[in-house]
This record gives structure tokens, sequence and C-alpha cells, in this order.
């Protein structure tokens, strides 16, 4: 897998049009990875961070498959200086020996939510929002410690098809985790958690950590 990091430039009109609508940002973001009569080839994951560069530009980190063609975008000025060159993090991370027992700290933008009635209710209560993350740990192999939760908003955007804006609640986990199954735990890297991915939703980041 592949960890790209961008920055898009606030003066590029585009550019303010996707921070505005995560569900534009995605569109756009899926030309990198696909030629236009095609989908995006393999599965893509993204981020806004909270963080700036010093100009104050906005950051996307995006984990993907594939490796990305940033000229498909086809925005004169899109972008803030020249992406960085992909990272081949589940290499550097040496994810291929991983162990249960190993922690890490780590980063998720998610949709904390419950589903009633057929619908997806987002959670605003700190210890249901912790407790939705401890549930999605043990399903997908890993245990939660430290975490710290901020930035939540709704996040809306709209299809281009379609006229009815969607929208999603949305918060940011920092904390730390061990991990329990490492086969689960790759697959939960690579595949994302939760609702949302097509909002920037669902990216596990991780940073190795001293016991």
């Amino acid at each position: 897998m592949l960890l790209h990091r961008i920055h898009l430039d606030l003066r590029c009109k585009e550019a303010r049009r996707d921070l505005a609508d995560p569900y534009q940002m995605h569109s756009t973001l899926c030309r990198a990875f696909a030629v236009p009569e095609e989908r995006a080839k393999g599965a893509f994951l993204w981020r806004l961070e909270p963080e700036t560069d010093r100009h104050g530009n906005p950051k996307l980190i995006l984990q993907s498959s594939n490796a990305a063609d940033w000229a498909r975008i086809g925005v004169q000025g899109y972008f803030y200086g020249s992406p960085d060159a992909p990272l081949e993090h589940f290499s550097k991370l040496k994810l291929d020996r991983l162990k249960g027992g190993e922690r890490f700290r780590f980063r998720l933008r998610a949709n904390p939510c419950v589903t009633r009635s057929g619908k997806r209710i987002g959670l605003l209560n700190l210890d249901q929002q912790l407790a939705w993350l401890s549930r999605k740990g043990v399903l997908h192999g890993f245990d939660i410690g430290g975490v710290n939760v901020s930035d939540e908003r709704m996040l809306s955007g709209n299809r281009r098809e379609s006229t009815q804006s969607l929208k999603l609640f949305s918060v940011l986990f920092d904390g730390f985790l061990k991990v329990d199954d490492p086969e689960k735990f790759r697959l939960t890297l690579a595949s994302g958690i939760g609702h949302g991915k097509a909002f920037g939703l669902g990216l596990l980041s991780i940073v190795p950590t001293r016991r």
C-alpha cells in the first residue's frame, strides 16, 4: 500500500470547492487513480488533516493500492507545490511480520453511529463515541487506550446527479492501540473503518511507539 501526502492551494477555486464538499473532493481524487471512463482501480482512502503547512495550505493523506497520476486531476494550480513521492508504508512498518501485542499511535477520522429504524444516527456523546471505537477495535483486531476525541463536525456533500445534500457526523480520534489479531488488523489498515469513505472517513493511520 502506498501513502501519499499532498497540499492544496487555497488560491485555486476548485480546491476551495472540494474542501467545502468532501464528496466532490473524493470525485476529484478518483481521477488520479483511473482514466475518466473507468472507476478508480483499487481502493483508496483519504483524510483531510486538521494541521496545515506554514502557509496555511490544507494537507491531505491518501492511502492507495496503486500509484496516483496527479496530472489526471487536470486542474491548474490545484496543488501547493509538487505532491510528495509516495511511501511504501506497509513495508516500512514491516506489517508482514506484525505480531500480537505490538503498540502504535493512531489517527482516525470516522463516523461513529448506530442504525435505528434503517437510519444511521451519529453518536454525539463522548462515552458513546469511545464505546463505538472500542467495538470496532474488537471487530478489527485491536484494543484502544488513551484516546482523545476532537474536531467534531457535520460533513455535507452533494452528488452531481442529485440535488439532495448528504450529511455525515464525524470526529477525529487520536490515541494508542495494541494489536490483538495481526491478520484482521492488516486487513483493517487496507480497507478502513466504518462508513463514509467517500467523505474522507475511515483511514486508520499508525506510527510505532515504545511500550
